[in-house]
């Protein structure tokens, strides 16, 4: 069995880790995108040892965003992007923007995913068309329907300075639909419909970096997403900022009584030495 102050070194570092989490959290309270993370701990008879990160994968609330391109997931899931060697990351930071060539990017520059529609606004399975009924049923049941999708891409001819030759102006609805414009907004054709996953086990997606997410065996394969986009806005962090000055009083007090434990046990062990000495 460990002594009292092997515990109280174990519980010490682990609450100074927690501790350093907690402040990671404070301080990303307005950063578009950021998820919370919350520190898992082991007890055993060495104390508390820190085991790994949860990440808090409910919705942030809502910010104005730069421009109309940028994008709000309200509802579960997540934005499907792709990688320069086709890899697969999602995120439900939408910070969202097309490129000098009209290609729809995230701020890491992996293209934002669609697929491609046709007049009706059906998603284009190569020649066969898939019905908006369809696809919605398939997503509200959870399930997936094996679409390939695409980049996005809007580009602006440089002799007329329209989109795609022929639309003065673009819109993005709430399914997802980015329409082209012209004849002053009297005419709207549906180009595209931007991907949305969802995950069975969302919190079993690895984070790579800050906000970008990966498949794994946890998670399982990706799902259908449901939830509703919102142009011209962006999600903020998640982290609760009062839940985490409370955990920040509660690490606080661990942490106290983990430095008095190994204060008093200096205290012994220099009190023993001086006995055995003399």
């Amino acid at each position: 069995m460990n002594d009292s102050f092997t515990t109280a070194i174990n519980t010490q570092k682990s609450t100074q880790n927690w501790m350093d989490v907690i402040a990671d959290n404070m301080s990303n309270v307005y950063t578009p995108g950021f998820r919370e993370k919350q520190v898992n701990f082991k007890t055993f008879l060495g104390g508390a040892i820190s085991d790994d990160y949860d990440k808090k994968i409910d919705q942030g609330k809502s910010t104005p965003g730069t421009s109309q391109s940028n994008l709000f997931l309200e509802g579960k899931g997540f934005f499907l992007t792709k990688t320069a060697d086709g890899k697969s990351v999602y995120t439900r930071l939408g910070e969202f923007t097309f490129d000098g060539e009209g290609v729809y990017r995230a701020r890491n520059g992996n293209t934002v995913q669609g697929y491609i529609l046709n007049d009706k606004g059906e998603i284009m399975q190569g020649t066969k068309s898939i019905s908006a009924d369809l696809y919605q049923e398939t997503a509200l049941r959870g399930g997936a329907l094996d679409i390939p999708t695409t980049n996005i891409k809007l580009w602006i001819d440089p002799n007329n300075g329209k989109y795609l030759g022929k639309y003065d102006d673009y819109e993005i609805k709430n399914d997802g639909t980015i329409y082209g414009k012209a004849d002053n907004g009297k005419r709207t054709v549906p180009l595209y419909r931007i991907t949305t996953r969802n995950f069975h086990n969302a919190a079993g997606l690895l984070e790579v970096n800050d906000g970008e997410f990966l498949e794994t065996e946890a998670s399982g394969k990706p799902l259908l997403g449901y939830g509703e986009i919102r142009s011209g806005l962006l999600e903020l962090s998640n982290a609760d900022f009062k839940a985490n000055i409370s955990y920040f009083q509660m690490a606080k007090l661990q942490m106290e009584v983990s430095n008095k434990l190994i204060s008093t046990n200096k205290e012994l062990l220099e009190e023993a030495l001086r006995l055995v000495g003399s």
